[in-house]
């Protein structure tokens, strides 16, 4: 039986407000990687998302990565994960991703674990989260692809949770661990890593980053 699929998602995440988003939070775009351009984001960030081209390179980086630490995925158990079973859903579990730490469905998940987590967020939100996924999808600037269409774009989220780093991408088995940070180097500490998937692929230019700042808290 052929997996779920969603309309795909712009980088447009405005509608995570349904979803518990404090309205003081704020998505912003990241116009530069360079410091004056950083300096320009909002601070504090809590959240950066990444939208990059799915390519023959990533794809074969994905499938060492995973094997290399399949065996010592040294994670906090502090970090909420969840994995991107659904076709085009990439944006909204990096939504989801990104706003974790302060979501009411973190409240209500965090005993579980990954996979008893997963099935509750299946259970009572999907039917929600599809509507309003589907709904965002559709007001898009651009025209809506059909359901079938493959797309070749991918969003992840990269979040600070204990003064770590941590890569969370639905499609992999587990978080990613890139080393330590602070609230104050966060973004610049993401846009690092931000840096080695463009490396990873520098013909390619469709990659997107945008911050999630927050209030004070």
């Amino acid at each position: 039986m052929d997996s779920p699929r969603w309309l795909p998602l712009e980088s447009n995440p405005e509608f995570v407000s349904c979803l518990g988003m404090k309205p003081t939070w704020q998505f912003g775009d990241v116009y530069g990687l360079d410091p004056e351009l950083l300096s320009m984001v909002p601070r504090p960030v809590c959240a950066v998302l990444l939208l990059f081209p799915v390519t023959e390179k990533y794809e074969a980086f994905k499938q060492e990565e995973e094997e290399k630490l399949k065996d010592q995925p040294q994670v906090s158990p502090d970090v909420y994960f969840i994995k991107q079973t659904i076709g085009n859903a990439c944006g909204t579990i990096g939504l989801i991703h990104a706003i974790n730490v302060k979501m009411c469905i973190i409240q209500m998940t965090l005993k579980y674990t990954t996979e008893e987590t997963f099935s509750l967020f299946s259970c009572f939100l999907f039917q929600s989260i599809r509507v309003t996924h589907e709904s965002s999808a559709q007001e898009g600037q651009t025209e809506a692809p059909s359901l079938d269409e493959k797309v070749n774009l991918h969003f992840i989220a990269f979040v600070n949770v204990g003064g770590h780093l941590y890569e969370l991408d639905g499609r992999k088995p587990f978080p990613i661990a890139h080393g330590k940070t602070s609230e104050d180097t966060f973004l610049e500490d993401a846009v690092e890593v931000c840096k080695i998937f463009m490396a990873r692929d520098p013909q390619e230019v469709r990659f997107t980053i945008i911050a999630l700042s927050k209030d004070s808290y």
